[in-house]
């Protein structure tokens, strides 16, 4: 009955019968029961006052059953008293325990088949779930039923095979955790975890866990090498078996153990270390299986000279911290006194585009070789790098799809700059960093804030960092800024014109930088870029056999990023102005726009020193730039909306190589449809 001291307990007589029950249950129970004519005696007794009052079983006559007290006892349903086996059930066991010495223990009543045992005298040798019927006959018969019915409720089922489960109270083999204890929380303060929150999730569970069952109840794994004596029944485990069993199991496996009987596994002749006798028995439990991956430190590395004594890293799911993590530590510690990694790192579980847990009956599974033959083993990579691991990661056909996107992105981006650096030898046509234009020098400076998050990224495991500052720089600052800008230098100076030779310099850097360190990620994309890059002298056979990217801090200008990004906050503003303009038809291309912008005070200084390059910045055939009041159909700027905007489409002639609008072409006789500048370049 219950321990708490606010529940109430009453005798209720019914006829020449008195029924001990709670008192806040004396209705529903009689209800129950279908009995309306009852008395409740008006004493009320707490949990302690009926604390070793004894019962006579209803079924066997030797049997007597004392009220013991039980915190887990509620008033929930029922009538405040709970049949208590020490048998079956955790709560069960536990407070039998406590009353040991009045003989409450474990009988034995369920043996490994699930069938009542020569402990229950009558129902012997029958299934447990197939008993129901029969005691309650049984107690009808001898009249010692109140009442039946009929109720679902809930009940442990195994995951695996959906059978439900029965407890049973066995000895077991445990490996004491007290010994070693604070040693593996010292260790594990030592461990790098990633995320950092793994550390207090294992060290709260080491601090706490009790006693460590290794044993198991099961037909398969592998065995405990435990013997027991069958004169004195006292278990038989030291230096003399183990050496033994070694030798056996170094030939023939873990097998062994069942391959042989008892006589073979122990050493010729062996005789019980406590009474002297030759007759014995081998442990049937196998080692609980956690023990078992928990020694592969000891198995594999330890032994291995080349792998390395702790490994750098173990790598599993977020619920090894009561799994592997945990085993593994505990073992180490208890071995080596250390722990069996340096860093351990956690990530969560692929679910469906919605969350859901992806199950093959739902329907909602994604296989892998099914994406890659799809979209490339590249993209099912990416995706992995794209999201954040550490909770849950959600892969459904719509996000594939646009990590395929993603990834068309990136694998053009390396084209296009594979495709301009065709006619580029490194070694002789580079540009001194000193005398390349600034624009490249902006490039430069960009790719090497990306290496340096990349790299902190990989450093810390923060893949998707990684993946979103290099899908940033390719969409963003290549492809929608400085390649788009760079093309007119590329397609229309001459070949070996130092502007050139100058962006084509900063496009092989960059080129060079991105092919390694997408490596990791894009392996089978990135080599087949590298294998399309220009030769240089000592130049590795593969991308995956290069070093990492050499740092160039000198690419780093405080002045000239605040500069640039003051400047391309201005370019956002004109660029929206030529969509607008093209949305409404005024031009096509944007070389067919001739801008105007006006501007006054530090709006107009900014830009003015810019004045000769805006046109080039903005992909545009001429740009005019004005101090003073703008017109009112004039449009203001996003980002500086005291600057104003007109786009007209240009009145001057379109050159057929350039496709710029200028006022020179026709200029030259012998190329009446070039500009200036082309018809100059043709000739060189």
């Amino acid at each position: 009955i219950s321990a708490n001291e606010e529940f109430d307990y009453v005798w209720v007589r019914i006829g020449d019968e008195y029924l001990l029950m709670a008192k806040d249950l004396v209705e529903p129970t009689m209800k129950a029961g279908k009995v309306e004519d009852y008395e409740v005696l008006p004493d009320v007794m707490k949990g302690k006052q009926l604390e070793g009052l004894v019962f006579q079983h209803p079924l066997y006559a030797d049997r007597k059953v004392p009220i013991i007290l039980g915190d887990h006892v509620t008033l929930e349903a029922g009538t405040g008293l709970v049949h208590t086996a020490p048998d079956h059930g955790e709560d069960d066991f536990n407070v039998c325990m406590k009353y040991a010495a009045w003989g409450l223990k474990p009988l034995g009543t369920v043996d490994g088949t699930g069938c009542y045992t020569d402990k229950v005298p009558g129902f012997e040798g029958q299934f447990v779930f197939d008993s129901n019927v029969p005691v309650i006959k049984k107690l009808a018969e001898i009249n010692a039923l109140f009442a039946k019915s009929t109720f679902r409720h809930q009940y442990p089922h195994c995951w695996r095979c959906k059978q439900p489960i029965i407890y049973r109270a066995t000895e077991q083999w445990f490996a004491s955790v007290d010994g070693f204890r604070q040693e593996a929380l010292d260790a594990i303060d030592k461990v790098r975890w990633i995320p950092s929150w793994g550390h207090d999730r294992i060290y709260n569970m080491i601090r706490d866990r009790g006693d460590w069952c290794i044993s198991r109840q099961r037909v398969w794994g592998v065995p405990i090498p435990i013997f027991y004596c069958k004169d004195c029944g006292e278990h038989i485990i030291n230096d003399e078996t183990i050496t033994h069993l070694q030798k056996m199991f170094a030939e023939e496996g873990s097998n062994t153990w069942w391959m042989h009987d008892v006589k073979e596994l122990l050493p010729e002749g062996y005789k019980c270390p406590h009474c002297g006798g030759t007759e014995f028995r081998k442990e049937e439990d196998t080692m609980d299986v956690w023990f078992d991956s928990g020694c592969t430190h000891q198995g594999v590395m330890k032994n291995d000279p080349d792998s390395g004594y702790p490994v750098d890293m173990y790598l599993e799911g977020s619920d090894q911290h009561r799994g592997w993590f945990n085993s593994s530590l505990l073992t180490s510690v208890a071995i080596n006194g250390i722990a069996p990694y340096r860093q351990v790192l956690t990530h969560g579980f692929t679910v469906d585009g919605e969350g859901r847990k992806m199950s093959k009956s739902v329907g909602n599974t994604v296989a892998p070789q099914e994406v890659i033959e799809k979209y490339g083993a590249d993209v099912m990579r990416l995706w992995v790098a794209s999201a954040d691991y550490q909770g849950d990661i959600r892969l459904s056909p719509k996000i594939l799809k646009q990590l395929s996107d993603v990834y068309r992105k990136i694998r053009n981006t390396f084209r296009y700059l594979l495709g301009n650096l065709a006619d580029y030898n490194p070694a002789t046509d580079a540009v001194a960093y000193e005398n390349m234009s600034e624009l490249d020098k902006w490039a430069l400076m960009r790719m090497e804030q990306v290496l340096e998050t990349v790299t902190d990224a990989y450093e810390n495991y923060q893949f998707h960092v990684m993946y979103h500052a290099i899908h940033n720089f390719c969409t963003v600052d290549l492809s929608a800024i400085y390649l788009d800008i760079i093309k007119d230098r590329l397609y229309t100076e001459k070949a070996d014109a130092k502007i050139r030779r100058s962006a084509q310099t900063a496009m092989y850097h960059i080129l060079d930088t991105l092919v390694k360190i997408l490596a990791p990620v894009l392996s089978f994309t990135t080599e087949e870029v590298w294998q399309n890059m220009p030769a240089v002298e000592g130049k590795e056979e593969s991308v995956l056999l290069t070093d990492w990217p050499e740092k160039h801090p000198e690419y780093l200008d405080a002045d000239m990023e605040k500069r640039w990004n003051t400047l391309l906050s201005y370019r956002s503003d004109f660029m929206r102005a030529l969509e607008v303009a093209r949305k409404d038809h005024k031009i096509g291309h944007p070389l067919d726009a001739a801008v105007t912008i006006y501007a006054d005070g530090e709006d107009y200084d900014f830009l003015s020193q810019w004045q000769k390059r805006l046109a080039t910045l903005l992909i545009v055939s001429e740009v005019n730039l004005v101090k003073g009041d703008a017109p009112a159909d004039a449009m203001a700027g996003e980002h500086h909306a005291d600057t104003k905007v007109v786009v007209e489409p240009s009145s001057h002639e379109k050159c057929e190589r350039c496709w710029k609008h200028d006022a020179s072409v026709g200029s030259d006789p012998d190329h009446p449809t070039l500009c200036a500048r082309c018809a100059a370049v043709l000739k060189e």
